[in-house]
């Protein structure tokens, strides 16, 4: 009965009503399905029928072709922590490194069409750059190799050099990816378990034997300055062999790592009968 009534207020739709109706529905859908909205420092990478169309990295609403087959990709910069590797330096000692690697997505056509999928190929070319660069320095000064270059970069006493190459390699192994390399820094760097004591050992035996150039240094000044003063003032007039006496004692003295014990010398004593 309801269903009566209606029919008899607005009628039987004609042919043409219903065909209006669905192309309004066919515009309502294409218009909507077009829009979407980007977010700064985001972008869609368009498609059309398997072509590169372009990137759209304008913020705000957007509206394409629902045609286009629309691709999102963040150009916001990333981290990567790459595990602590064990490779070798220069010199073939076995080391452990690790870096921390601040990366973008800079071209987003060749991120996503040059290679299969560009987070994985950044990690894994990270992780080969990070190893290469170890094998072109010395873990630390003094090692093997230097051929007595002072100032040959090593990984562990110019940390800002040993970066900046790292950035650099970095960069070059990223571009075929669309990738820029914005800032690379070591975050683990020491020599492997099994001769990490022994190196030890010989940093130890390096500070001492610096530390006793200082002091041998020191006290051939001090004695020279001695024995000039005491010939310039007229105290004791001494010989050549005296001075080497002299000499010998103030260096035992003053080089010595232990306490010295003065003797006292109160001259030689007869007995008379």
């Amino acid at each position: 009965m309801g269903y009566d009534i209606v029919q008899q207020q607005f009628g039987t739709p004609s042919l043409f009503q219903i065909l209006v109706g669905a192309a309004m529905v066919v515009v309502a859908w294409f218009c909507f399905s077009g829009l979407y909205i980007l977010q700064p420092n985001s972008s869609y990478v368009l498609t059309l029928f398997g072509q590169y169309a372009g990137t759209d990295r304008s913020e705000g609403p957007r509206w394409a072709l629902p045609f286009y087959r629309r691709r999102p990709l963040s150009l916001r910069a990333r981290n990567l922590n790459t595990p602590t590797l064990k490779v070798n330096d220069r010199r073939g000692n076995p080391i452990e490194i690790g870096a921390a690697i601040v990366w973008r997505v800079q071209d987003t056509a060749q991120a996503v069409f040059e290679v299969d999928s560009f987070e994985n190929y950044v990690s894994v070319q990270a992780e080969a750059a990070l190893r290469h660069l170890a094998s072109l320095y010395n873990y630390d000064e003094g090692d093997e190799g230097d051929e007595g270059d002072a100032k040959a970069v090593t990984l562990r006493g110019n940390i800002d050099d040993v970066a900046h190459a790292l950035q650099r390699e970095l960069q070059a192994r990223f571009a075929p990816a669309g990738v820029e390399a914005v800032d690379a820094k070591l975050t683990h760097l020491a020599y492997a378990p099994e001769i990490a004591q022994v190196m030890l050992r010989r940093q130890q035996a390096e500070a001492i034997i610096s530390a006793r150039q200082k002091i041998v240094q020191g006290a051939v000044s001090m004695v020279e300055e001695a024995l000039h003063s005491l010939s310039n003032r007229g105290i004791v007039d001494l010989d050549t062999e005296r001075k080497a006496a002299l000499v010998s004692n103030l260096l035992v003295v003053l080089c010595s790592d232990r306490e010295t014990q003065p003797i006292i010398n109160t001259g030689s004593s007869t007995a008379g009968h």
